[in-house]
């Protein structure tokens, strides 16, 4: 029987965690974070908004269900390190075409297994999110010599990814039956069930990468923007701000998530700041402050926009409304335009994985494309008033 390959993780403040190699043996460095959701773990490994983060799963057993063909959100892994408590050794469901494990070696993911994730996420929460590293192998070094390597590598406050993550060239999503709409995707690092969603309400989804010019908006004729999930600081994203300026400035309906909440937070004169360790997981509760409904919301996100719920603030656009807030921390959840067709939410409508509570976000952008009266724009319909499907 082959020995396992030992492993450490070590944090920027000095703190190590030892284990074993999972998935392929050497060394990475990210900032380390962690998720709390229990099931997911493919959706979550190749989501592009963990560009250069390592994940750290809460749930002690990982790798159950092993890797399939179908749920991947992107064309590869993008954490740059993962760490688990208690890995499967053997996959069990009809769809697992080979384990996590084989995966992650396969595509030379770092990881390391046997943590005690419960202690290191306490110390996440307590010290925030920071920079650490992964070592295993005969090239590991000392522990001084990983501390340093980790003490010099990048921050991800003032990191610019979206470009990393975006696709090189336009791609269209066909709509399932007639098509209702023609929509415009800024890729930031957008997730391949969004485009799903939208292709199951008769949406047309022209997918553009970052780079593109309003004139390129503008040549797809559509009926509206979409503002991608995404890695990285939003205060970097200077770009993607002015060009979400210019969508403004036409009155194009405009809808976007997780990172696009951030640019149009940016766009109508709000800040942004970088959270103490994030929302991360797929139970995260948000309220709608006009409705005082809850949602049960999947998220990912180490930065915020600058608000107080329910705050009305002015804009270059006109009023606009903090809509909702995460009651656990106040954190801003969502943001509406009152005078031009925008809006915005903090989490993952598209729940790959999670809940379907904010599924008829869909909708309400639908009918602000069809120019119906707002039925609670950011809020989301009752479960009930899904007319689309994912996968």
């Amino acid at each position: 029987m082959t020995r396992p390959t030992p492993a450490v993780l070590v944090l920027e403040d000095g703190r190590t965690f030892h284990g074993e190699a999972y998935g392929a043996a050497g060394h990475t460095l990210g900032e380390v974070v962690f998720s709390t959701a229990m099931t997911g773990y493919q959706e979550t490994l190749t989501d592009p908004s963990y560009h250069r983060q390592i994940v750290v799963q809460t749930a002690p057993q990982i790798g159950n269900t092993g890797w399939n063909d179908e749920d991947d959100e992107s064309g590869r892994i993008w954490v740059a390190g993962y760490v688990v408590r208690d890995p499967a050794r053997v996959p069990s469901n009809w769809r697992a075409t080979r384990s996590l494990d084989a995966e992650l070696a396969a595509q030379g993911i770092v990881g390391i297994a046997g943590v005690d994730t419960r202690a290191l996420t306490r110390h996440i929460r307590e010290r925030g999110a920071m920079r650490a590293g992964i070592f295993s192998g005969p090239n590991a070094g000392t522990r001084e010599e990983m501390l340093d390597r980790v003490v010099h590598s990048p921050l991800m406050k003032g990191a610019d990814l979206a470009g990393d993550v975006t696709t090189a060239e336009r791609y269209v999503v066909p709509a399932h039956g007639e098509r209702r709409f023609r929509v415009a995707a800024l890729d930031l690092g957008i997730k391949a069930n969004t485009p799903r969603m939208m292709a199951a309400r008769g949406i047309e989804v022209h997918v553009l990468p970052l780079r593109s010019s309003i004139e390129d908006i503008l040549a797809v004729e559509p009926d509206g923007v979409f503002l991608s999930n995404g890695p990285g600081d939003p205060a970097t994203a200077d770009y993607a701000v002015g060009l979400t300026r210019q969508v403004l400035e036409r009155r194009l309906p405009l809808f976007g998530i997780c990172f696009g909440n951030q640019i149009l937070g940016r766009a109508l004169g709000r800040g942004t700041y970088k959270m103490r360790y994030g929302h991360r997981g797929i139970n995260i509760p948000v309220v709608d402050v006009t409705t005082g409904r809850v949602a049960i919301t999947a998220q990912n996100h180490g930065f915020a926009v600058e608000g107080e719920p329910g705050e009305r603030f002015d804009t270059p656009f006109g009023p606009a409304l903090v809509s909702h807030h995460c009651p656990n921390d106040g954190t801003v959840e969502g943001l509406r335009a009152l005078e031009v067709p925008a809006f915005s939410v903090q989490y993952h409508p598209e729940a790959a994985a999670g809940p379907h509570d904010a599924a008829p976000l869909f909708d309400d952008f639908c009918d602000l494309m069809a120019g119906l009266p707002a039925r609670d724009l950011a809020a989301g319909s009752p479960a009930g008033g899904v007319k689309g499907a994912g996968r």
